[in-house]
């Protein structure tokens, strides 16, 4: 066996510009080809979705209507449940694959929660659970897409409720509706619509799954990991193990389905798709990007050093892990942006090694391209973080 090839960090930033669809000549015309190249867009946040696809667009003048029409007239991309249990949205074309390859077992685990604690709580049992599920599907399919208060409408025992956690700190109610919907997602059944607002609303309408073919587990496990390294490697095991949600059993089978290929990083092995070992070069022209809070990009990878640098992190992550809003210059993040009430993007840079007067010049650019696309729309994230919050203070 040969050595493996050596990977630095100049040419994992060159993939990443490339690939990622964030340099000038890689930049994308659909939404559909963004989410394509990606794999996955974070969809928990609603407004990381259009911000994300906004950022790789050629022209963004068209983001919030070219991505609404992707969504929710020709349904290219759906908005579902994937990998570890967090909202994505995908090309529709592999909802089978993300189904199969890590929707089926956090389902289980789902249903068998519900039911226990439904039981816990004195709730009925599980044929009336399917009983009212059987009854919720048929409702939601007459409506073509409705909220959960429609569909109670329809079904009323949507609206019971049930004590979680009785006696403990954590108590709460829950109502049938909530849990239930939130089950039948994760199982595939059903995806989330229109949201009831504007394109930034956190609620949503729901809508009947596409149809799809049930998958072998590790078939599509392997289709998934092999799209995502093109997208993405090299990465080392645990960055996919942890981007998966797998166990490390099944990162490894998927790899060596795959015939991914081993290659040095300075963490250590990594992995690329098969025949990806060759060199990729850095783009002619230098770039900047203005990322939404839980890009991507800034969150594909585990161990993130290579392009962002760990005592950046405590002003750019929230307390969970989630990343906020980040400035980037030539494949780094070198700061991070926000938007005031009155509708400026303001940014600071946090690292200023290698950031001169073209670096900010284009940074403002940047800023400029998305304050006009934005229009009279405010965006404040979900999760918000410390230099997001001071910077949209003022």
């Amino acid at each position: 066996m040969g050595a493996q090839r050596y990977i630095g960090v100049a040419e994992r930033r060159a993939r990443l510009a490339l690939r990622q669809r964030l340099a000038g000549r890689a930049r994308a015309q659909t939404p559909e080809e963004v989410a394509g190249s990606l794999v996955a867009l974070h969809g928990t946040d609603p407004a990381t979705v259009y911000l994300a696809v906004g950022a790789r667009l050629a022209d963004p003048a068209r983001t919030v209507e070219e991505t609404e029409r992707a969504l929710y007239e020709d349904r290219h991309l759906v908005r579902m449940h994937g990998m570890r249990h967090t909202v994505f949205v995908f090309p529709t074309t592999l909802t089978a694959v993300v189904h199969a390859s890590t929707g089926l077992a956090v389902a289980a685990r789902e249903r068998a929660s519900l039911l226990k604690h439904m039981v816990t709580a004195g709730a009925p049992d599980a044929a009336w659970l399917k009983e009212v599920e059987e009854s919720t599907l048929a409702a939601l399919a007459r409506r073509g897409q409705a909220t959960a208060a429609e569909l109670a409408a329809d079904e009323p025992r949507l609206r019971e409720q049930f004590v979680y956690a009785a006696g403990k700190s954590y108590e709460g109610v829950h109502t049938v509706s909530t849990r239930l919907l939130k089950v039948l997602g994760v199982e595939g059944k059903v995806v989330r619509g229109r949201p009831l607002g504007s394109w930034t609303s956190s609620r949503f309408r729901w809508a009947v799954a596409p149809e799809h073919p049930d998958l072998d587990v590790a078939e599509a496990q392997a289709e998934l990991l092999g799209r995502w390294l093109a997208a993405c490697g090299p990465a080392t095991e645990a960055d996919l193990k942890w981007w998966t949600g797998w166990r490390v059993t099944e990162v490894r089978r998927a790899l060596a389905a795959i015939g991914a290929e081993a290659v040095s990083l300075d963490e250590g092995t990594a992995y690329v798709a098969e025949g990806d070992t060759g060199p990729v070069l850095s783009p002619d022209e230098p770039w900047a990007a203005l990322l939404p809070g839980l890009d991507p990009t800034a969150m594909g990878w585990q161990q993130r050093d290579w392009f962002l640098g760990p005592r950046l992190r405590p002003r750019l992550f929230d307390g969970s892990g989630n990343v906020g809003p980040t400035v980037w210059w030539n494949g780094r993040v070198v700061g991070g942006w926000a938007q005031r009430p009155d509708g400026e993007i303001v940014w600071r840079i946090l690292e200023e090694e290698g950031v001169g007067r073209d670096a900010r010049a284009a940074i403002e650019s940047e800023a400029e391209r998305l304050t006009g696309w934005l229009g009279t729309t405010r965006v404040t994230p979900r999760f918000r973080t410390p230099l997001e919050k001071e910077l949209a203070a003022g």
